[in-house]
C-alpha cells in the first residue's frame, strides 16, 4: 500500500513486498489489510459429543462447582456404557473450563499492595534440606528463619532447627539488631509459637506479645490458608534458596568444615543479595525507630522437679542431671539450641537441646556413682545405649560379655567410672590399645596404660598416595589385545 502510494506499479510494488500480483490486486481493490478481512472462527468443526448430556453435567456443576471434569467424565462412562471413549475426556475438560470462566463462581482476587519505607517486615521459617548441605560429610538438616523488609526487600536469616518460640525470638532479634532499627509492623503466618489457635479470645501467645512489646512492634498474622498475605517473604524463600544453590555450584562443593563456615557463607550471600537494594534501604533506615537498650532474653524458664531416676522431662524429651539433685526443684532455661540448668541462683550445667520429641540425653557422669553400686540395673536400663560414650567402650563391653559373662557388667562399669573420675579420652585410648593388641580388657590394664602416659598421643594421620591412572590404560590395552573367540555350535 505504501509503495502504491508513491506511484509504483502494481507488479513492482507486489514484487518488492514479496507478494503475488493477484494477491496484491485483491488487497488493493478491497482497500483493506489482511487482518481486517479475516473471518472470526465461531462455528464448530465437528459435532459436540456431549451436547445431549450437557444439561446433566451443568446441573451437577451448579450444585457443586468443585467437581473435576475427569470425575464427571467417569460418571458419564458408568451411566452410558460404551458411549464415550477415553479420548473424549479432553473435549469435556474444555467445556467445563469454559463453563467455569463464563458461568462458574467468582475466583479470589489478589489486590496488589503499595509498600511504604519502614512500615512492614515479614518473617517465616523455610526448610533447607533440599540443598544437600553437609558439615564434615554429615547431612546438615536445618531451617532458616528468614526476615525481610517489604519495601526494600532487604533480608537476613538465622540458622535454626525447629519452629519453636526460641528460634522465632532469636531470629527476629538477630534481624532487628542487624537492621539497626525497628519497623512499625511485623507479620508472620499462623505460627503456633506466636499465634493462638482459632477460637481463642487471645490473638497472640503471652511470650510473643512480650517480645513485640519490648521492641514496640505491632503484630499481624495472615488469615488461614492465605500464604499470599506473607507473599514477600514467601517469594524471597524461593529466590534466596535459588541464589544459595547457584553459589554452592560456583563453590564446587556443598560440604563445609564447620557450622561457623557455613554461617559465614550464608552471611556473605545475604550481603550480596542486599547490595542492589541500597537506595531503597536508605529510605527505610531514615524512618526506622530506635532499638531498645538491650535484647530480650530468648529463653523459656521452667521449674522442674528431678525424678528418682535423676532425669527431668522438658518439652517431651528426657535429660539427665546429677544424682545429687534428685527430688530437688531446679530451673531450666530453654534456649534455641541448649538448656541451662540453674539451682540456688547458680548455673550448674549447660546441656545441648534435643530436636524433636520422644528423645533422651543421658550423661553417664550424672549416674555412674550409683550405677556401680547397683550393677544389676545396667542390663535392662532403659537408656543403656547412652552409657557407651564411644565405639571402643561398646567393643570393650561386648568383649567382656563374651569372655566373662558373670562379671562383665561390674568390670565395664568400673572402667566407665574411671572415665568419669579421670579422663574419658584417656580411657578410650587405653581401650583402643588393648583391643588392637588383643590383650585382656581389665580395669587394671586400663589404669596401667593411662599411668604410663605423659600425654595422650594425637590420632595418627592417614595419608593416601596418589593413584597412578596409567595402570588403567595398561589394563584397557591388554583387554583390546585379548579378543574372545566364539565357536558356533
Amino acid at each position: 500500500m505504501e509503495l502504491l502510494g508513491t506511484g509504483k506499479s502494481l507488479s513492482s510494488a507486489a514484487a518488492k513486498a514479496d507478494m503475488d500480483e493477484k494477491t496484491a490486486r485483491k488487497y488493493r481493490d478491497l482497500k483493506k489489510l489482511p487482518s481486517e478481512i479475516n473471518v472470526e472462527h465461531t462455528w464448530r468443526t465437528r459435532e459436540d459429543p456431549f451436547s445431549e448430556v450437557w444439561e446433566e453435567v451443568n446441573d451437577k456443576l451448579e450444585i457443586n462447582p468443585g467437581l473435576e471434569a475427569k470425575t464427571l467424565f467417569e460418571d458419564l462412562q458408568r451411566r452410558y456404557p460404551g458411549r464415550f471413549a477415553d479420548g473424549q475426556l479432553r473435549t469435556l475438560q474444555r467445556r467445563v473450563k469454559i463453563w467455569r470462566a463464563l458461568e462458574g463462581p467468582s475466583k479470589e482476587v489478589f489486590f496488589p499492595q503499595e509498600h511504604h519505607p519502614g512500615e512492614l517486615c515479614q518473617s517465616d521459617f523455610t526448610h533447607m534440606s533440599s540443598l544437600g548441605v553437609t558439615i564434615h560429610g554429615q547431612r546438615f538438616d536445618h531451617l532458616i528463619y528468614h526476615f525481610v523488609l517489604t519495601y526494600s526487600n532487604w533480608e537476613t536469616g538465622t540458622i535454626c532447627f525447629s519452629e519453636s518460640f526460641e528460634s522465632l525470638s532469636d531470629g527476629l532479634q538477630n534481624g532487628l539488631w542487624e537492621l539497626g532499627g525497628v519497623p512499625k509492623v511485623h507479620r508472620t503466618d499462623r505460627l503456633s509459637a506466636a499465634v493462638k489457635k482459632p477460637g481463642n479470645p487471645e490473638e497472640f501467645t503471652q511470650r510473643y506479645k512480650a517480645l513485640l512489646s519490648h521492641y514496640g512492634l505491632q503484630g499481624h498474622k495472615t488469615q488461614p490458608a492465605s500464604p499470599n498475605e506473607n507473599g514477600d517473604v514467601e517469594q524471597r524463600h524461593y529466590r534466596m534458596k535459588k541464589a544459595l544453590e547457584q553459589s554452592l555450584m560456583l563453590r564446587g562443593s556443598h560440604d563445609f568444615s564447620s557450622r561457623e563456615e557455613y554461617a559465614g557463607f550464608l552471611g556473605r550471600l545475604f550481603s550480596q543479595l542486599n547490595a542492589g537494594r541500597r537506595d531503597r534501604f536508605k529510605e527505610e533506615q531514615e524512618v526506622l525507630r530506635r532499638l531498645p537498650p538491650k535484647r530480650l532474653d530468648s529463653c523459656k524458664r521452667l521449674k522442674v522437679r528431678v525424678g528418682p531416676s535423676s532425669t527431668i522431662r522438658v518439652n517431651h524429651n528426657v535429660y539427665s542431671v546429677h544424682s545429687r539433685l534428685i527430688r530437688e526443684i531446679i530451673e531450666v532455661r530453654l534456649y534455641m539450641e541448649h538448656l541451662d540448668i540453674w539451682y540456688a541462683q547458680q548455673q550448674i550445667e549447660t546441656v545441648p537441646r534435643l530436636r524433636g520429641e520422644g528423645k533422651h540425653c543421658i550423661q553417664y557422669r550424672h549416674i555412674i556413682d550409683w550405677l556401680v553400686r547397683k550393677p544389676g540395673a545396667f542390663e535392662n536400663y532403659r537408656y543403656r545405649e547412652a552409657l557407651f560414650p564411644t565405639h571402643r567402650f561398646r567393643m570393650a563391653y561386648d568383649w567382656l560379655k563374651e569372655r566373662h559373662p558373670s562379671r562383665c557388667t561390674r568390670e565395664y562399669l568400673s572402667i566407665l567410672h574411671l572415665a568419669a573420675r579421670r579422663n574419658e579420652t584417656g580411657v578410650d585410648y587405653a581401650l583402643g590399645v588393648l583391643i588392637d593388641d588383643e590383650q585382656p580388657i581389665t580395669i587394671e590394664a586400663v589404669e596401667s596404660i593411662m599411668d604410663s602416659l605423659d600425654q595422650i598421643p594425637s590420632p595418627a594421620e592417614v595419608t593416601i598416595e596418589k593413584v597412578d591412572l596409567g595402570v588403567y590404560d595398561v589394563l584397557l590395552s591388554l583387554r583390546e589385545e585379548v579378543q574372545p573367540c566364539y565357536q558356533m555350535s
